[in-house]
């Protein structure tokens, strides 16, 4: 599977495993007392069919939940929904208010503070109230691909349901199963469940499941169990959805009196921006396909994107300096306790420290980190491959 990128917090992992940067919700929960709905009957590749094609969403306003559960060592709550901490074990709730793909908002409200994002024609908006911050992104008429990095400026999460069924359909083919499970509700809407899962049982993801709206075609939510697990670790979707047309005013944004501004131009053009520019991460690679993807990484990439001080002496990072302290207080707390939680292992492909969870292991050896959804043998037989 692709490799899904943020470009504040460096994560990498296969897209396949959406799960490393999502979550267990109750609130989503299929009540047991509901009666599954009655539907007419559609086999997988029916339901794979149309879930697969590229249609717009229709127009539509709604809420979507995603948080984190992934037996993760206790993590330190620091910072809002855009910090480490919150994106690996935090819940949101997302409002969202969708006419088109260049017409939508998406909002992040917390007990004191929201992130909005909106876009309306070639110009968008990304307001963070807690830091006072705007950023302007002026977008072509076109996009042609160039306004990817808009999405990489949302806290670390696919925009909605659709987009994380998109990135797990890629994984289908030979090595994956298809099939159905019973019909349910979600939102309130009669849904179908088309269910993906790995054929090689290296990999730790039991099964994908996704709900699809039996009128629309529209994924609804998006499950990821862990192998062997009776519920997600990996949920995100709609609690609330109605298919109606947003109100106008949605879309509109002035930035507040006194707030930061700065400017990206979509166009190709580095612009104005002090804050949105940041440097590609480099040496990046990745080694198997589908569900057995591992992605490697230099371990000084992963600290210099979380905004962790130097690699050569990550313990020492202060992270109290500059625009992204905040960040960088959480991170160093954050990558602290999983270090510390790493056991060491040693095999003929080398030495180095490993970390599992249900749903990912992550193993760093020789200045490299290497991350998937598989069992840790996989993960030695990269680092075998990339030193070979």
């Amino acid at each position: 599977m692709p490799v899904k990128l943020s470009r504040r917090a460096r994560w990498a992992v296969p897209a396949g495993a959406v799960a490393v940067t999502a979550a267990v919700i109750a609130g989503l929960q299929i009540p047991s007392a509901e009666a599954a709905p009655t539907l007419p009957a559609r086999t997988p590749a029916q339901l794979l069919a149309e879930v697969s094609t590229d249609a717009s969403l229709p127009p539509l306003t709604g809420t979507m939940v995603e948080s984190t559960s992934l037996g993760l060592p206790q993590l330190p709550q620091v910072g809002g929904a855009t910090s480490l901490s919150s994106m690996l074990t935090g819940s949101h709730t997302i409002k969202i208010y969708y006419a088109s793909d260049k017409k939508f908002r998406l909002s992040i409200p917390e007990p004191e503070s929201e992130i909005d994002l909106i876009r309306n024609g070639t110009t968008a908006w990304l307001w963070n109230s807690t830091e006072n911050s705007v950023t302007k992104f002026n977008l072509p008429a076109h996009d042609n691909g160039k306004a990817a990095r808009l999405k990489a400026d949302l806290p670390n999460t696919p925009l909605t349901p659709q987009q994380a069924a998109n990135e797990v359909l890629k994984a289908v083919g030979k090595t994956t199963v298809v099939s159905v499970e019973a019909n349910v509700m979600v939102a309130g809407e009669p849904s179908y469940q088309l269910v993906l899962a790995p054929r090689d049982d290296r990999s730790l993801i039991g099964k994908v499941t996704i709900a699809i709206d039996a009128k629309y075609g529209v994924p609804l939510r998006v499950q990821v169990f862990a192998k062997g697990a009776g519920s997600p670790a990996f949920q995100f979707g709609y609690t609330a959805i109605q298919f109606v047309a947003p109100a106008a005013a949605n879309y509109d944004f002035t930035p507040p009196p006194g707030a930061s501004v700065s400017v990206v131009n979509g166009t190709g053009d580095s612009g104005t921006s002090a804050g949105g520019s940041g440097q590609a991460p480099t040496g990046f690679g990745s080694y198997g396909k589908s569900w057995l993807t591992v992605v490697e990484l230099p371990q000084s990439d992963l600290m210099k994107g979380f905004g962790v001080g130097s690699a050569s002496s990550p313990s020492t990072a202060t992270g109290t300096s500059g625009p992204g302290s905040a960040m960088s207080d959480d991170s160093q707390a954050v990558i602290s306790n999983l270090i510390g939680a790493a056991k060491p292992v040693h095999g003929s492909w080398g030495s180095g420290t490993l970390l599992t969870t249900s749903l990912f292991s992550m193993l760093m050896t020789n200045g490299e980190v290497y991350i998937g959804a598989v069992e840790p043998s996989v993960l030695y037989a990269a680092v075998g491959h990339a030193t070979s």
